[in-house]
């Protein structure tokens, strides 16, 4: 009798643990990562006190700061730029400093800059006319800085040395910590025509009516940034990557033509000097408007302007403290608007700047779009904290500085324009002006890491834009239910994610380096963080802990770990499977239905028990009753069984129901129907949560999302025991397109037949 009992216990044990003993002897092959949950550990820093664990700042944190003191002055005639800066500049480091680095930004388009020489090329077979004197025939252009002295603050030179985009100054005495040092450059340099000559800032020349509109910015040479981090990051200015700049208290004063219009970074002191009655009043207004742009200079008046060249010069002097930068734009074909929006308990101006050129695309949209964008990402993020944000027209243009941007989208000579030529100002504006947010407050160091300004500007660009076509129905063309956005929504990285691998690198590589720039560092980071937001944590989850982010590093200098670490330190959420995968590999999104298996209850033995009760050699009479599983299709499925009740069709369970359950827990006992056995696969790398969509016969659905952990015992399949009171008809994966799946033709039970594109045509000619 208990060598009965000790077979039988160990048969219960084996049915009870099969389906776990099966999933962990599947061999894990087929992904280089097998471990997809292990802790970020070996790739992160270890915390210190620069740096807390939870991706705060920690108690010894510090950042340097570089205040500047500037007299500039643009010579129209000559398309030239001059000035003499007093830089000062503060070690709060603990370290002691013996020189200081300043980027020369400039010098990426000096005569004997390496930045083209890194660029692979090739002869072309065919050329226009135009591109082949372009290419070849043109003469080198004087560009680059200028540096016509470096001194200290007794007018006393000081050493210093030129390394390409890079200046080192020699101290004449070590900076100790807390300590400040001043100094002064005078410089000047040529500016680029950046339609032409490419460039992030520059001049466009406008023929007809022989004027520039300028947008300048890399114009002065500024300090780099020391931190705990990288200590000097003074890697050179290829192109591609981006700025890394310290906080600083700006005064700025920029002589131009008297008759040009000029707005930059800060306040303007002088407004009463530079500003006529009309234009007082008109501003006087603008303050007062929240709903409409009220224009300060008018086309007609911009139409007039354009029409002279003034000898004369005016001064503008703006002021702006706490900033990472400082750009401006200034013209005589400027139009210029405003508009007040309310953020928190302040006004903030909502401002642009355009020719003619521009209309009447901009007039209509560009400071409604400043305002909304201001709106949506102080939601996400915090109050902003400047007192305006410009919007500046520029051709081909889409580039950031603290409180202004220049943007592309122009309308045709007669004023017509496409939806997409619409959508992709109002993009660019709501993502330009967004850069505000990130990287200019949040000011992570672009230069290395491009995605934490690029990537978490373009995933936040999404909710704007979503937020601006709900507020401003009238921007959406008729056919348009949504904003049409470029990227965010995860099937627009589908291509990328499914292409060759030999093309692809991870998130977590330096901007310089990376193939397919745009989605690498913009597309994918967007993308993957929307899906975060909306299926992996939610979005009030999300959103908490991405403000807590964004608050706790305003005005600092963060790193990958610190935005890691905070959005895990805020939710509860373990994410270092996502991190890894999203940005650490360059796995994709595969997930689909490998098997279904249909079963019903029965008092009677299936297969599996008889060749068990066989191997055993017991006979049935020596059991105690079980329940079975017996699988469609096998010869123990008995059709007419189902259509009895689950307790009808067993009955040790009702005989086990009946002595263990009271009367009222029985009146609340469910009795499914139909059992299932679904096993779901994953060919590709990336761990996700799998999203099934359940359709029953009756014609109602129910989704289920089952996380991401369900895969951390089993990186290729997995399985799910259904009991259901209705019929399953059909089972999808990911209905709603939320995961980035590359392949969905594995997606659905029963399996869908994919047509081909000449089977498609050949039904649509027969039809």
């Amino acid at each position: 009798m208990k060598k009965i009992a000790f077979t039988l216990i160990g048969l219960l044990f084996v049915l009870g643990t099969s389906n776990a003993q099966e999933e962990s002897s599947k061999p894990k092959t087929g992904h280089k990562n097998i471990n997809k949950f292990k802790q970020l550990y070996d790739e992160f820093s270890t915390p210190n006190m620069y740096r807390a664990a939870s991706g705060a700042p920690g108690v010894a944190y510090y950042q340097q700061q570089a205040d500047y003191k500037m007299d500039i002055v643009l010579d129209d005639k000559n398309a030239k730029i001059s000035g003499s800066e007093t830089i000062t500049y503060t070690n709060n480091s603990p370290d002691v400093l013996k020189y200081l680095w300043v980027q020369l930004e400039q010098n990426k388009r000096a005569k004997d800059s390496k930045s083209p020489l890194i660029e692979s090329s090739g002869i072309a077979p065919v050329f226009q006319p135009s591109q082949f004197a372009s290419e070849y025939l043109k003469g080198d252009l004087e560009r680059g800085f200028n540096i016509q002295e470096v001194k200290d603050t007794n007018g006393k030179p000081l050493e210093y040395m030129i390394n390409r985009t890079m200046m080192r100054i020699e101290l004449p005495k070590a900076l100790q910590s807390k300590e400040k040092f001043s100094f002064s450059i005078k410089w000047w340099y040529n500016i680029n025509d950046h339609v032409v000559e490419d460039g992030r800032s520059g001049y466009e020349y406008f023929p007809n009516d022989g004027n520039r509109a300028y947008v300048i910015a890399q114009f002065f040479p500024r300090m780099a940034v020391y931190s705990d981090v990288e200590g000097w990051q003074n890697s050179q200015f290829w192109g591609r990557d981006e700025f890394a700049l310290p906080f600083g208290d700006y005064e700025v004063n920029i002589t131009v033509p008297a008759d040009h219009i000029l707005d930059g970074t800060g306040v303007l002191t002088n407004r009463k000097e530079v500003f006529s009655k009309t234009m007082m009043e008109r501003y006087n207004k603008a303050k007062k408007s929240y709903t409409e742009p009220v224009l300060i200079v008018t086309q007609e008046e911009a139409e007039v302007a354009e029409k002279g060249f003034s000898n004369e010069t005016k001064t503008w002097k703006l002021k702006a403290e706490n900033v990472r930068d400082f750009g401006f734009a200034t013209s005589r074909k400027f139009i210029w608007d405003m508009m007040a929006v309310k953020i928190g308990e302040k006004d903030v101006m909502a401002v642009s700047l355009y020719p003619k050129e521009g209309n009447p695309l901009w007039e209509d949209w560009s400071t409604k779009a400043v305002a909304s964008t201001l709106e949506s990402y102080s939601r996400m993020t915090f109050d902003y904290p400047y007192h305006k944000a410009i919007s500046v027209h520029a051709k081909r243009q889409g580039m950031e500085y603290p409180m202004i941007c220049w943007n592309y989208g122009r309308p045709k000579e007669d004023g017509t324009y496409s939806d997409r030529v619409k959508y992709g100002m109002m993009g660019v504006i709501i993502h330009e002006v967004g850069h505000n947010f990130f990287p200019m407050i949040v000011n992570s160091d672009e230069r290395q890491w491009t995605w934490m300004d690029e990537g978490l500007n373009t995933f936040v660009q999404y909710v704007a834009e979503q937020e601006f076509g709900k507020k401003y129905p009238s921007a959406l063309s008729p056919q348009d239910k949504f904003f049409p956005s470029d990227r965010g929504p995860a099937r627009m990285i589908v291509p990328y994610m499914s292409g060759n691998q030999d093309y692809i690198a991870p998130i977590m590589t330096k901007g310089l380096n990376t193939y397919q720039f745009g989605n690498n560092a913009y597309g994918k980071p967007a993308t993957a963080l929307n899906i975060l937001r909306e299926t992996v944590m939610g979005e009030e989850l999300f959103d908490y802990a991405f403000k807590e982010y964004a608050q706790r590093w305003m005005f600092k200098h963060p790193t990958p770990e610190d935005f890691f670490r905070t959005m895990e330190d805020a939710s509860a959420f373990d994410l270092d499977w996502f991190w890894r995968g999203w940005f650490y590999t360059t796995d994709w999104v595969d997930i689909g239905v490998k098997e279904v298996k249909k079963y019903h209850v029965s008092s009677e033995p299936n297969a599996y028990m008889l060749d068990l009760m066989k191997d055993q050699n017991i006979s049935r009479s020596r059991l105690k009753p079980l329940v079975y599983m017996v699988e469609e299709g096998s010869e123990e499925y008995k059709e007419d069984m189902r259509n009895g009740t689950l307790l009808e069709n067993t009955k040790p369970l009702k005989e086990y129901i009946m002595d263990n359950f009271t009367a009222e827990e029985r009146t609340n006992i469910k009795e499914p129907k139909f059992f299932y056995n679904i096993t779901f696969e994953k060919p590709g790398g990336l761990v996700m949560p799998i999203i099934v969509e359940y359709t029953y016969k009756d014609g109602t659905s129910k989704t289920e999302t089952y996380p991401a952990q369900i895969w951390r015992f089993n990186d290729k399949e997995v399985s799910k025991a259904i009991a259901s009171e209705k019929e399953i008809v059909s089972i999808t994966i990911d209905p709603n397109l939320e995961t980035a799946d590359v392949d969905t033709s594995n997606n659905s039970w029963p399996k869908e037949i994919m047509q081909s594109e000449f089977e498609q045509f050949k039904n649509k000619v027969k039809g």
